[in-house]
């Protein structure tokens, strides 16, 4: 007897609308009992902030099919949440729910912009049409109605929508409204982007004013955005918001998939042995006391993966986006102290950071500041601890956003480094040698130095003989002594004024690589260099190289030998 093979539910890519997501059978991470945490604890206003792509709309999709008056129940049969029998027979389809997406919001002027709200505003309004024949509204009300239709809306008119719509909807029905507005923060993001933002600022303020503010017929309403912006900018007088953030406990697990949920998709689609490759790509996000993968991720590889077994992963989750927060970061690397926390956080290490989960658009990018703080709620570093209610200990989450990273960093090296310096010691090598490098960790950290070291007029020369891959050290350790290695050999190069740093990178079988520098000044026992504490500068106490002996003393497979020639130090590294 042959038995079929059972056929698989599709995957949801792209999918935000639940009651479609559920009708025509896609695969779903139940995410449902938001609703009963949300019914738990909701505040009048809630303010949901996490980065692209980790399950807003859907979610917001959710809640409209859940509470909107004669929706399809049938949408929940067998979720968690139709376990809640009270609780659904309390809530389900007992609203009216104005549901306003801003997400296409995004037009090369201020008048374009505001026609886009108004078209939004009309469909929706749309929706209730049925309120023109509503016997319990009078001649006025309907009028009001109908200001709601006109595709040439007055903006005072715009403002004030959501809260007629609002008042209209529970006169008709003799119920509050819950009002869902879904990305809320893409069109300030576009005003700011394109020049009008102070005008943008207004419309968002005055349109939340009177939709959460002074709004009567609100039973409670639910935003969702990237950017946490300040009370000041937008929610002026607000007092009864409740924020929601990546770094918040409440809500922690219902937006991106936990662990149990990517194992039982795998499992499901019987992919289970790709669990550690898609761990490793997109997992690492912590949103307050849940790791979370990036949902876009995993759907989209788990897809390809159905056609092809041997699919490599992919960066998709950067691809919706420009990522300008990294690109502006990595322009800071002229700076030490960022350049170093760069340095750290490629090679897998954490730093601690001041988070300011409060700005404005005009703040985001004023100062190395802010920019931690937006890097941090976009999604490009997450938290590995909370030090207090500001300070976080931070991180790179996966290998996805470690590729964004490693990416920017040789834009900006091909930017800065090869319209000057592109053929350098008389032809011979090229600072191009450094596409042989295919370890993207060391890329990065030698496009770096080069930059760090053209910036303190040191002339610097990389040469790389052979393709280099795989490397019998971990990648962490790795980038720490080479990185340790190129701060002295450059520290050393500047104090001379006209210094020199040269790296000679080569691999077969066994790889090697040689940084030398020359320097001024008399080493009588070069051991004593990697003493704890020893150091040849006038302040600080050396501990470089004691850290890099620590490191190197770890592998049996790692050799190292010191030289001093010609008033050059020469230093060489040897990993079987």
């Amino acid at each position: 007897m042959c038995l079929l093979k059972q056929i698989k539910k599709k995957l949801p890519i792209g999918i935000e609308n639940f009651a479609k997501l559920q009708a025509e059978d896609f695969y779903y991470v139940d995410k449902t009992m938001l609703i009963k945490e949300l019914l738990d604890n909701w505040a009048e206003v809630n303010l949901f902030t996490r980065p692209r792509r980790f399950g807003k709309t859907l979610n917001m999709s959710m809640l409209k099919a859940f509470f909107e008056l004669n929706g399809d129940k049938n949408c929940f049969k067998g979720t968690r949440i139709s376990r809640e029998v009270y609780l659904c027979e309390q809530y389900m389809g007992k609203f009216p729910v104005i549901f306003i997406s801003l997400k296409s919001i995004s037009a090369q002027t201020y008048e374009k912009a505001c026609d886009m709200a108004i078209q939004i505003v009309n469909g929706e309004a749309r929706r209730f049409q049925y309120l023109l024949e509503s016997e319990r509204l009078t001649k006025y009300d309907k009028d009001a109605f109908k200001s709601l239709l006109l595709p040439d809306m007055k903006e005072s008119v715009l403002c004030s929508s959501l809260r007629i719509l609002s008042e209209l909807l529970e006169k008709h029905h003799g119920q509050k409204v819950i009002l869902l507005i879904d990305e809320y923060d893409v069109p300030l993001a576009k005003a700011f982007e394109l020049g009008y933002y102070n005008s943008m600022t207004l419309l968002i303020r005055n349109l939340f004013e009177n939709a959460l503010k002074t709004n009567d017929s609100l039973k409670f309403a639910v935003l969702t955005g990237c950017m946490r912006i300040s009370k000041e900018s937008i929610f002026t007088g607000l007092n009864n918001l409740k924020v929601l953030s990546v770094a918040d406990v409440q809500f922690d697990e219902y937006f991106g998939f936990t662990d149990s949920d990517v194992k039982n998709i795998l499992e499901y689609y019987e992919l289970s042995e790709h669990y550690d490759e898609i761990k490793m790509w997109y997992d690492g996000y912590r949103f307050g006391n849940v790791e979370v993968y990036c949902p876009w991720d995993v759907i989209n590889y788990c897809d390809e993966l159905r056609i092809n077994n041997m699919a490599q992963p992919q960066n998709y989750w950067s691809n919706t986006s420009s990522n300008e927060a990294v690109k502006r970061f990595i322009q800071e690397t002229d700076k030490g102290t960022v350049r170093k926390e760069i340095e750290k956080l490629i090679a897998g290490e954490t730093i601690v950071k001041e988070i300011h989960q409060e700005l404005t658009y005009q703040d985001m990018y004023a100062s190395i500041e802010n920019l931690w703080s937006v890097l941090f709620t976009t999604g490009y570093l997450t938290q590995t601890e909370r030090k207090d209610a500001n300070t976080f200990m931070l991180t790179i989450p996966n290998m996805e956003i470690r590729n964004i990273f490693l990416t920017q960093i040789m834009e900006y090296f091909k930017k800065t480094v090869l319209p000057t310096d592109l053929i350098i010691n008389n032809n011979e090598f090229s600072i191009a040698s450094l596409q042989y490098v295919e370890l993207k960790e060391l890329k990065a950290l030698l496009a770096m130095k080069q930059i760090e070291a053209k910036n303190k007029n040191v002339d610097c020369t990389i040469r790389v003989l052979g393709v280099v891959n795989e490397i019998n050290m971990d990648t962490i350790d790795l980038i720490r002594i080479v990185g340790i290695l190129f701060d002295n050999a450059i520290q050393a190069a500047e104090a001379i004024g006209n210094g020199k740093v040269t790296c000679t990178i080569k691999q077969k079988d066994i790889f090697r690589i040689e940084i030398r520098n020359n320097y001024i000044g008399n080493i009588e026992d070069t051991s004593k260099l990697f003493e704890k504490g020893y150091t040849t500068k006038e302040s600080g106490s050396g501990i470089g190289l004691y850290n890099f002996l620590n490191i190197i003393h770890n592998y049996d497979n790692a050799i190292y030998s010191v030289t001093l020639d010609n008033n050059e130090f020469i230093i060489r590294i040897t990993i079987s």
